[in-house]
């Protein structure tokens, strides 16, 4: 199952596309994963996201990766994952007030 580009991806097909061309190339060999079933693929770009604050990517996300079997604890811990990565930084910085 291949990923879908963004919908602001699709509308350099329009606006310009030799620079689609280049987007479609490019971001589709990077996000159709050989190795990785689409369930994985769908919880790790969702956790992503998470990361970025890229609350529509998130919301696109969970349904594809519920479409592609993820159950709702998958997404619950992916998520954590998420928080996880997210907090070292500052829990390692804020140590230094001690």
């Amino acid at each position: 199952m291949a990923t879908a580009l963004p919908w602001f991806v699709e509308q350099y097909k329009e606006k310009d596309p030799e620079y689609f061309a280049l987007l479609e190339g490019s971001l589709s060999g990077a996000v159709n994963t050989q190795r990785l079933d689409a369930r994985t693929r769908y919880l790790i770009l969702l956790a992503l996201d998470v990361l970025k604050g890229a609350a529509e990517g998130v919301k696109v996300l969970s349904r594809q990766a519920r479409e592609a079997g993820a159950s709702e604890e998958e997404i619950r811990e992916a998520i954590r994952l998420a928080y996880f990565v997210n907090s070292m930084d500052l829990i390692k910085t804020a140590v230094n007030a001690f």
